[in-house]
């Protein structure tokens, strides 16, 4: 059985639920940001595909432009899809372990300029090892802990050393440095560029050592979606791996210069006097373990149930909400929302555009 999707040019009316929409023209608003903020800096944007998962979606920026005209992706399998769908520089921001994945990557980086972060001996020797086998060139970055406590070198000399053995193994490219970092809850401009400049400036000592032993480095990647206007402002950064922007988050709102152009469309399907169950449940909605949705327009609405396919909302007070009625959901993370569906359905004043498939859907490897 086929996914659902919609006839183009249909009206909301006409959409079944639960369905993901993007509001096309706030999805190309918040593309606007983008190019307009590296319109004429030095630093581009390298999309995140872990958030969209479409390469139908992540061209529509490069096209509009402020990009590399590249992506990043956190797997080998997203990789793999973004190759497919015509995307030739694509970065994988996370260690890759395990023969037949490493096996894989390099393959893809004979067909596309797919590069890698390592951080640690064991994973560049092996990932050498495989590359000469398979008798291609594969490019790695140095990943810089500076915040997350996950992945990561933790000194400047540990990257000293990991550029030095990258440079001396065969089918391997050493290309620089990279970095990933947040910021926890309500962040104003003035802490988002502090919190920022601190973390990448983290990584940016890391370049500086690594150059400082003679090895040129010609990427730095870092920053992200809250750090999107700070990292174009400081020396060195090449490149920033943004991807909440694109679609936005609740959590994130407070950037005000984007929109959540990403919802779950759904039906109210039972009343009661202080209560309704609407037709989306765990199954279709994600985000962070305690963190629930909300419902655009409607503050008196709040979650205290979720199933599987199913959704209870308690009424503050006058429930005046009807059965039929559809609402729009906006969630919380958009990483997570993203992985549970088969297509996104595009809409403009109401009234479908675009069906795109998501087709990195389940890349887990």
């Amino acid at each position: 059985m086929q996914p659902y999707r919609p006839n183009l040019g249909a009206t909301l009316d006409l959409i079944e639920t639960p369905s993901l929409l993007i509001d096309l023209e706030l999805m190309e608003s918040n593309f606007d940001v983008i190019s307009k903020t590296y319109s004429n800096t030095l630093c581009k944007m390298r999309q995140h595909a872990k958030n969209i998962k479409c390469p139908d979606i992540l061209w529509r920026q490069i096209e509009i432009g402020g990009t590399l005209n590249g992506v990043c992706t956190a797997k080998v399998s997203e990789a793999e899809v973004m190759v497919e769908g015509g995307i030739r520089d694509v970065l994988i921001t996370s260690e890759i372990v395990g023969e037949d994945k490493q096996r894989r990557l390099a393959y893809l980086a004979k067909r596309a300029d797919v590069k890698v972060c390592i951080d640690n001996e064991t994973n560049l020797n092996s990932l050498s090892l495989i590359a000469q086998e398979i008798g291609s060139e594969i490019g790695v970055l140095i990943e810089v802990d500076t915040s997350m406590g996950r992945a990561g070198i933790r000194t400047a000399e540990q990257g000293v050393e990991l550029a030095k053995l990258a440079e001396s193994l065969a089918s391997i490219k050493f290309l620089g440095v990279m970095s990933h970092q947040t910021v926890d809850g309500f962040a104003d401009k003035e802490t988002r560029f502090i919190e920022g400049k601190r973390y990448i400036d983290k990584c940016l000592a890391v370049k500086t050592a690594i150059e400082d032993h003679g090895i040129e480095v010609t990427i730095v990647s870092s920053g992200e979606t809250f750090s999107y206007d700070v990292a174009p402002q400081i020396e060195g950064v090449t490149e920033v791996e943004g991807g909440t922007y694109a679609l936005m988050s609740g959590p994130a709102k407070y950037m005000e210069e984007f929109s959540l152009a990403g919802k779950v469309l759904t039906t109210v399907i039972d009343v009661t006097e202080t209560e309704i169950v609407i037709d989306a449940g765990l199954r279709c909605l994600g985000g962070p373990l305690g963190v629930t949705p909300t419902i655009e327009g409607h503050d008196e609405l709040t979650f205290i149930e979720m199933h599987d396919s199913y959704s209870v909302l308690s009424v503050k007070e006058g429930n005046i909400f009807r059965i039929g009625q559809t609402l729009f959901i906006c969630t919380s993370q958009q990483d997570i929302l993203v992985n549970r569906w088969d297509n996104f359905i595009g809409v403009r004043d109401g009234v479908v555009e675009a069906v795109w498939d998501i087709s990195a859907r389940g890349c887990h490897h």
